[in-house]
């Protein structure tokens, strides 16, 4: 029996994730959304892209939760969009909502599944979703540090004309402009970036990195990010799907690591099989963990919020 994979949400963001565990081969796909119609089309318009890619991998398009019975991975992308001069934070009440819902649902009929939450503003609805869900921390799960890294890595390479593949990076903090890259853990073919660029660059392409997605959506005018967020998602649920072990960033609930506690944080660690199977905790310099606090500090603002939201 194929590994099932379930993408709720057929908007931008979902249809890639859809489109790039398709093209993995590694599981079945079911793509749902409210929307009638819409994801059974774009499920249909996959599947006949099979013969062309040479993946048989089914994609299925559903309106009820039923469909989506015994996955493995539950991939959360639903939630309204940015906007131009929206912020996550703005994002936030309404997205409470669905995300509650959603994952009500979800785990209803898979119970056993890893949750993969990409809805923003995102660390705040990891605890929306673990909250609802009533699962271990280790199968509720937040996409933001595969995502920042990969924009981090992307500028390096562009800045220094080396190829991404030798290009590796790391990002820790919450998703958006309190991220944290970790130049020291940044490095090209081995080399770290600090011995082949100056403070000034790096400091650009930090910043730069923080406002990723901020920088899309003012080139798009009407959304934001989707081909890297659902890339990034893929990434992860693969990891899951075939217990790689892989060393990625992800927002997961930290318990007294880094000196945070309560909160869903980006941080290094191991997924495979069954979620997060260890949080690497590294050693940080003074201004990187202040940093790091300042980051944490924007989530809670955040929780805080949506307690006080109900």
């Amino acid at each position: 029996m194929n590994s099932k994979v379930t993408v709720v949400g057929a908007g931008n963001v979902g249809s890639v994730v859809a489109n790039e565990v398709a093209l993995g081969g590694y599981a079945d796909v079911v793509l749902l959304d409210i929307v009638e119609g819409m994801p059974q089309g774009k499920a249909l318009d996959m599947m006949q892209a099979g013969p062309i890619d040479g993946y048989d991998a089914t994609v299925t398009g559903a309106n009820d939760y039923a469909e989506t019975a015994g996955s493995d991975v539950v991939v959360i992308t639903s939630g309204v969009a940015r906007k131009p001069g929206m912020s996550r934070d703005d994002l936030l009440k309404t997205n409470m909502g669905i995300v509650k819902s959603v994952t009500e649902s979800v785990v209803a009929q898979s119970p056993d599944a890893v949750l993969i939450i990409v809805a923003n503003p995102l660390d705040a609805m990891c605890h929306v979703a673990y909250d609802a869900a009533g699962l271990p921390k280790e199968r509720v799960i937040g996409m933001a540090g595969v995502l920042d890294s990969a924009r981090f890595r992307t500028f390096v390479a562009m800045e220094l004309g080396v190829s991404i593949a030798d290009v590796q990076a790391l990002v820790l903090g919450g998703h958006g402009d309190t991220m944290v890259p970790l130049p020291r853990y940044t490095t090209v073919g081995g080399v770290p970036i600090t011995e082949l660029m100056s403070e000034e660059q790096i400091t650009a392409l930090s910043e730069r990195t923080a406002n990723g997605g901020a920088e899309i959506v003012s080139l798009l005018k009407t959304g934001s990010a989707y081909y890297a967020p659902g890339a990034a998602a893929a990434q992860m649920a693969e990891a899951i799907i075939h217990d790689r072990n892989r060393v990625l960033p992800a927002s997961v609930l930290l318990e007294g690591e880094y000196g945070v506690d309560g909160l869903y944080v980006g941080v290094p660690v191991k997924l495979g099989a069954g979620g997060v199977k260890q949080i690497y905790t590294l050693t940080l310099t003074d201004d990187e963990q202040k940093m790091l606090d300042h980051s944490a500090s924007a989530v809670r603002g955040l929780v805080d919020a949506m307690a006080a939201l109900g």
